[in-house]
């Protein structure tokens, strides 16, 4: 087992590399079907970051459920979360739902194409002023409008505006994923 964050976000930053559009896709459907497991089991992770991700037989894995929710109704509504990778109606302590995780995916897709998180900021007010205006630098031109196209689906700041896992999982890329295997 491998501890994603620790290893593969790192090296590459140190090295001056990029991860490969496939090894991104790939990493974007194992996430995504483990989330939707979850989702279709009314739990919300809510702490997706690439800490949480682990590596098993080549298959990324979620972990840490420490501050995982079992949805009692159809919206949570406290507080938590790594900043980087929180959602706006998480920051802006609104009601919410499995939404928030794909929120976080963006966010680690969107990490995995640039080595950075999409917003940064100095101190929490500012972290949470960008989260919640949704702007970020665009994705690098050497990857795919597709792959674009997913993260800005993901990164949408109207949670009602964002797919959920099992919508994503429709993608035509993941539909091709499948029928190679």
């Amino acid at each position: 087992m491998h501890l994603f964050s620790q290893g593969l976000i790192k090296n590459k930053k140190e090295k001056f590399q990029k991860f490969t559009e496939n090894f991104i896709w790939k990493v974007a459907y194992d996430i995504l079907s483990g989330l939707k497991t979850l989702h279709d089991s009314n739990i919300i992770h809510r702490d997706i970051k690439p800490a949480n991700i682990f590596f098993v037989s080549g298959v990324a894995k979620l972990g840490d459920l420490n501050v995982s929710k079992v949805l009692e109704g159809k919206y949570a509504s406290t507080q938590t979360g790594t900043p980087y990778y929180t959602s706006p109606e998480i920051w802006n302590n609104s009601k919410y739902d499995g939404r928030v995780d794909v929120w976080s995916l963006g966010c680690l897709l969107y990490e995995m194409t640039t080595l950075r998180p999409p917003f940064l900021a100095k101190d929490f007010p500012g972290l949470s002023r960008k989260v919640t205006l949704g702007y970020y630098e665009p994705v690098p031109a050497s990857y795919s409008k597709k792959l674009s196209d997913m993260i800005k689906s993901c990164l949408q700041v109207k949670m009602q505006n964002r797919p959920s896992a099992k919508e994503l999982l429709k993608h035509e890329v993941f539909r091709e994923m499948e029928t190679q295997d």
